[in-house]
């Protein structure tokens, strides 16, 4: 038997709050391994490489900024 989205969209909301919260923990560690499996076969496939010149580039000319003054910089904003 084959499901749709909209079959799956109402069996999650059909969840106690319980399964919900272990079906969000499977979907996250789910989603972020497929992210991570994408960007793997990007790098491999020379996909990413353009990018990486290009901040290699805006490092060499000075376009780049610490990690300690761009990570400030998010925290200041969250607050």
């Amino acid at each position: 038997m084959s499901m749709t989205v909209e079959d799956i969209e109402n069996a999650i909301t059909q969840l106690p709050q319980n399964q919900l919260r272990q079906f969000r923990g499977w979907y996250e560690k789910f989603d972020r391994d497929s992210w991570d499996e994408q960007i793997e076969k990007d790098a491999v496939a020379g996909k990413l490489d353009a990018l990486a010149e290009a901040a290699i580039a805006d490092h060499k000319t000075g376009k780049s900024k610490k990690y300690d003054s761009f990570f400030q910089s998010i925290i200041l904003v969250c607050l």
